[in-house]
């Protein structure tokens, strides 16, 4: 038990440190309806515009129900789109939440996180094709964008093809100047470089995850995460003594919400893993 919630903490720090958006936990699909079904004020099947998360099964089935009512006369209804995706999430109905999301990521093009959240739901449901198409569609128009880089690098590597993920960001750095002269800021290039330094100390190739993690330090002093990262990489490796003041640098960079975890990380007497396989991703605020 003790070296599970070891192992958790660690996870947890990893995943602070190293990747970005969310990985394929479908928390957030929830968090996406329910405040789509707050901010919008069209017509809707009852006076509730969201599934309560502790609403029984039935409540949820009426109300699903009811939205799929509405989107019979009214197909293209974003408040019954977004009702009906919560009801079915919260009924555990992973493959009744695809229909929503794909209308719901047509309807809106520019709103990447429903075509992001829609490849997550196809991998929930074992269609790893259409997810891994649904992220290449995104990376197409927006080459630079972290949330579908993540979540293909995290299915490509569930797949057992880290060269595929690598040549992905590899391909992705090198055209970055390029797209950033044409739209500043369209890619994110230290976000970037972390996944793919996530992915080099997956596979125990330390030395190119750790000058990775260098480079995107040089370009911003104050980003923790590098430094972090770098550190839970030399405590792989059995560096610990190397790796303290690195904990120690993260610490005061970080935001407060992060530096326990932190904290306990670089105190922990056992060396740690820096990437557990498939871990999900979201990159914290620097």
């Amino acid at each position: 038990m003790a070296e599970k919630r070891k192992r958790l903490i660690i996870n947890v720090v990893l995943i602070l440190a190293v990747v970005a958006f969310v990985g394929f936990s479908l928390i957030p699909l929830f968090e996406v309806a329910r405040s789509g079904s707050q901010s919008t004020t069209a017509a809707s099947p009852s006076p509730s515009s969201s599934a309560s998360p502790i609403a029984s099964k039935e409540q949820l089935q009426r109300q699903a129900d009811g939205y799929e009512s509405v989107l019979q006369r009214e197909p293209e209804n974003q408040t019954a789109l977004k009702g009906l995706l919560e009801a079915k999430l919260g009924l555990g109905d992973v493959k009744g939440a695809i229909p929503p999301l794909e209308k719901l990521s047509k309807l809106n093009p520019n709103e990447t996180d429903y075509a992001v959240l829609l490849a997550q739901a196809k991998q929930q449901v074992g269609d790893l094709e259409g997810s891994a198409q649904t992220y290449r569609d995104i990376l197409k128009t927006k080459p630079g964008n972290v949330n579908a880089l993540d979540g293909l690098v995290t299915l490509l590597l569930q797949q057992k093809r880290p060269e595929a993920a690598v040549g992905l960001l590899q391909d992705t750095l090198k055209t970055a100047p390029q797209a950033n002269q044409i739209q500043a800021g369209s890619v994110d290039v230290p976000s970037v470089q972390l996944l793919l330094g996530r992915v080099y100390a997956e596979q125990k190739r330390y030395d190119e995850a750790i000058a990775v993690y260098d480079e995107a330090a040089k370009k911003d002093k104050q980003d923790f995460r590098p430094i972090l990262a770098k550190a839970i990489v030399l405590k792989a490796q059995g560096k610990g003594e190397e790796a303290k003041p690195l904990f120690t640098s993260a610490a005061e960079l970080a935001p407060a919400k992060y530096k326990d975890q932190i904290n306990q990380l670089s105190s922990s007497s056992t060396s740690v893993s820096p990437a557990p396989s498939g871990s999900p991703a979201p990159v914290p605020a620097k």
